[in-house]
């Protein structure tokens, strides 16, 4: 079974953080599940984690001060060396959405809101056959 250091939650809506936060411990693949409400504070909280640790990140595009796309940019500045998986979890149902996802290549995945056990194992399925 996969694991990860550190699941990241970065949405500005606390009850999708609560309820990913939950269905999340349920596949136990990671003691550690942290939640960020603005994108800004994931990038620095980021900065704390050592570079040999793995951490998935579950990113929503729609946000207020730093959006998925800002995240993403700054992540790759920041970040370039860090070998963590980024999912976007967005309630955007836009084709252009999930093409420019797809021109992120620290972006393995694109589920749509609302989150749920099935789409979770779909995602770490894929982390299974490249590792």
């Amino acid at each position: 079974m996969i694991h990860f250091d550190a699941i990241f939650l970065v949405d500005d809506d606390p009850i999708n953080n609560l309820i990913n936060k939950r269905l999340l411990s349920k596949v136990e693949i990671t003691e550690r599940i942290q939640e960020f409400l603005e994108g800004q504070f994931a990038i620095e909280r980021l900065n704390e984690e050592p570079l040999d640790k793995t951490l998935l990140i579950f990113l929503d595009i729609n946000m207020p001060v730093m959006n998925g796309w800002e995240f993403l940019e700054a992540y790759m500045e920041q970040h370039p060396n860090r070998k963590d998986k980024i999912v976007i979890l967005s309630s955007s149902i836009d084709f252009q959405d999930r093409q420019k996802a797809k021109g992120y290549p620290v972006v393995s995945g694109f589920l749509e809101k609302p989150l749920t056990l099935d789409k979770i194992h779909m995602q770490l399925s894929k982390y299974r056959i490249k590792e």
